[in-house]
């Protein structure tokens, strides 16, 4: 199994160019399966979920090919198969949203429940009961979701409660060829959804309210092909400034959107950072500057997002003073902080509020990975500790980081693989 080997390297410098964003990718690659000709897709990071997706969508008859640039072209043309087996959906809970799509363009369905997801727990339900409403008939039978409709879905109003990212994808992809019109309400307003309607606007879909928590869909008969490229990966930019922060380093991120990182260089600002924002790049500047403590509380977009929490926390847990930060989005999200105390940190953890008072340095440890986001704070937390930190369990990192180590290598860090 592999490991990185991290070892402090002074400060960072220089330009990192950020890929397209996984949260964005996954849900326009599984809406390929709406359209009735081929899509040509841009900017897709070369991500184990990537890849995972690719084989969902090769299992049901989809056509995958690459050119020479890694642009990726789908030809969804000729299903054979609407099911989406436990073998693939159990790594990665983003294959929920295939429901949607095949339900909506070919009125059947079969896709396993995510691996360890219990219906009532986590927001799996939301999904169901809006493809409900509008019309569908669902069962869940031995582990899996079983959806048909009598003809085309049906426009309806729908309220979704908590907000969730993968239930407006799944109805939007439901409600674009569906009869009539559907209006989602609470809908999430992450630019990751907002690309997703306008890919499938593109297509021909007829969607409005992007960007606010009212979508209206008017449902259209058919999508068709096009070309379109994916938007940068925000939580990668958010990740690489706040390695230059916990360093004491200026470092650059290019193509970036600086308005989808507004909450996070907010509190950048507020930690001591110099920002400094073009069209496309943003430089961080923390150089002869003292980190400071900074007070998070996570929220959906376009508040502070949990995909930034764990960054955030070793920037806390170095900072001169005491700080928290309450994780209100996901539930058992503060399992890194105990690999971080084992490099010295001083954090406790008070139900979903984490209690920080950062210390003057921290030491290499060997640590474990929990998730895809903590498995880059440890890297950020070995950057800046005295010795060799080991991570182990870094699959997590290779679903959601393209290239970490040669991005790191560039910018002058110290981080090498290992295999057992």
């Amino acid at each position: 199994m592999d490991k990185l080997v991290v070892e402090c390297a002074g400060r960072l410098s220089g330009s990192v160019e950020i890929s397209g964003a996984k949260n964005a990718a996954l849900p326009i690659l599984i809406g390929c399966l709406l359209a009735e000709s081929p899509v040509k897709l841009s900017n897709v990071p070369h991500l184990m979920d990537v890849t995972t997706t690719i084989q969902l969508l090769a299992s049901m008859g989809v056509e995958v090919m690459f050119d020479e640039h890694l642009n990726i072209e789908i030809d969804a043309s000729n299903i054979t198969k609407k099911e989406a087996p436990y073998e693939l959906v159990n790594t990665m809970r983003a294959s929920i949203l295939v429901l949607g799509p095949l339900l909506g363009r070919f009125g059947e369905a079969k896709v396993s429940l995510p691996g360890g997801c219990a219906i009532g727990s986590r927001p799996v339900d939301i999904h169901i009961k809006g493809m409900e409403q509008m019309g569908a008939t669902i069962l869940v039978e031995q582990g899996y979701i079983l959806a048909s409709s009598n003809g085309r879905l049906k426009g309806a109003d729908i309220s979704m409660s908590p907000v969730t990212v993968t239930g407006t994808e799944n109805l939007l992809m439901a409600a674009v060829l569906a009869e009539g019109t559907t209006t989602l309400r609470n809908a999430a307003r992450e630019p990751e959804v907002t690309d997703l309607a306008e890919f499938l606007n593109k297509m021909g879909a007829n969607i409005t309210g992007l960007g606010t928590d009212t979508l209206v869909i008017e449902g259209v008969e058919r999508l068709s092909g096009v070309e379109y490229s994916v938007i940068p990966d925000r939580i990668e930019a958010g990740t690489y400034l706040a390695a230059a922060a916990v360093s004491q380093s200026q470092l650059t991120v290019t193509k970036v959107n600086p308005k989808h990182l507004e909450a996070v260089l907010q509190k950048f600002e507020e930690a001591g950072a110099e920002i400094f924002c073009s069209e496309h790049e943003v430089t961080l500047d923390m150089r002869g500057r003292t980190l400071k403590p900074v007070n998070i509380r996570t929220d959906p977009y376009p508040l502070f997002p949990t995909d930034m929490q764990a960054q955030f926390l070793v920037m806390n847990a170095l900072a001169e003073g005491c700080s928290t930060i309450e994780e209100t989005i996901f539930e058992n999200r503060f399992m890194h902080v105990s690999e971080l105390i084992r490099m010295g940190a001083d954090i406790s953890i008070e139900g979903n509020t984490a209690h920080i008072t950062g210390v003057k340095k921290l030491f290499g440890a060997p640590v474990m990975a929990t998730d895809l986001r903590a498995s880059a704070s440890l890297i950020l937390a070995g950057l800046v500790a005295e010795g060799e930190t080991v991570i182990n369990r870094v699959y997590h990192l290779d679903r959601g980081y393209e290239l970490i180590e040669e991005k790191f290598h560039k910018l002058g860090a110290h981080i090498y693989r290992i295999t057992d």
